[in-house]
């Protein structure tokens, strides 16, 4: 497995059209990212309200592994849990991580009425009933990811810092890693908590068709300068003299403002 979890990419020669040749659950009937078109999702009144407590103590640091930035959290207990909603226990988060691209439009995995958003922000989680992530990943209600768009508007979410900072590091510090802490990853989200839900997979190898999607329906808005690809590379040249191990302190200095709202929730079929 670590031989083949070194061919996958995202280009023409290693990209989702290939991945199947490593992971063969890649073709599978259940997969991710879909296209959710509205006019086919129903109204599900038996679906709770989800709910998260996240421990800002728990985030413990920013890693780039080459294809993405991500926050690492502990996840040796239930320090910082995803519950309720579509889910049948207590999940635990693991990391976060985010999805963009080069234009404005087409940086999302999921697709909404034929439409991308700019980005994509996934939180990882996986069930508690189970001993670690690698089982979890064996199990059909093993995962549980949270996905949140990002929309460009000129009225923007206070969270453009951990975007600019995410894809700084993701430009200059490839294989590196960094201490961080003090983070509440539920200051990123949207005013209204009313949600998309269906059953399906990892969206990167090893694909796995073992994930509850709960993907919000109101996205965080972002300016675009946030999100584009000229602008991130003026970004990185200012940036560059600083050393990774400090980019976290941007953080601990930055006040958010955490909102929360009542949820109503949709099931895909």
């Amino acid at each position: 497995m670590a031989h083949q979890s070194c061919q996958w990419g995202y280009d023409s020669d290693n990209g989702p059209e290939h991945w199947h040749k490593y992971y063969p659950i890649a073709k599978g009937e259940n997969q991710s990212p879909i296209e959710i078109n509205i006019k086919d999702v129903h109204y599900e009144p038996s679906l709770l309200p989800w709910f998260v407590g996240y421990d800002p103590v728990g985030a413990r640091a920013i890693v780039n592994n080459g294809r993405t930035c991500k926050v690492v959290f502990d996840d040796t207990f239930d320090r910082s849990v995803l519950r309720s909603g579509p889910l049948p226990g207590i999940y635990r988060l693991r990391q976060l991580h985010f999805h963009w691209g080069s234009s404005n439009d087409h940086g999302s995995e999921h697709i909404v009425d034929g439409m991308k958003y700019a980005g994509e922000l996934h939180l990882i989680h996986w069930y508690s009933k189970y001993s670690n992530y690698a089982e979890a990943l064996r199990n059909y209600d093993g995962v549980a990811i949270l996905g949140i768009f990002l929309q460009v508007s000129r009225i923007a979410h206070s969270f453009f810092v951990l975007l600019h900072t995410f894809i700084f590091l993701f430009y200059l510090f490839k294989g590196k890693e960094a201490p961080f802490s003090n983070f509440d990853p539920s200051i990123l989200f949207p005013k209204s908590w009313d949600y998309w839900t269906y059953h399906g997979s990892l969206t990167e190898p090893p694909c796995d068709e073992c994930v509850t999607w709960i993907l919000l329906r109101e996205p965080i808005i972002v300016s675009p300068d946030q999100v584009n690809f000229s602008w991130t590379l003026t970004f990185v040249m200012v940036l560059s003299q600083f050393q990774l191990i400090y980019l976290y302190a941007i953080f601990q200095n930055y006040s958010f403002n955490k909102k929360n709202s009542p949820w109503s929730q949709w099931e895909i079929a």
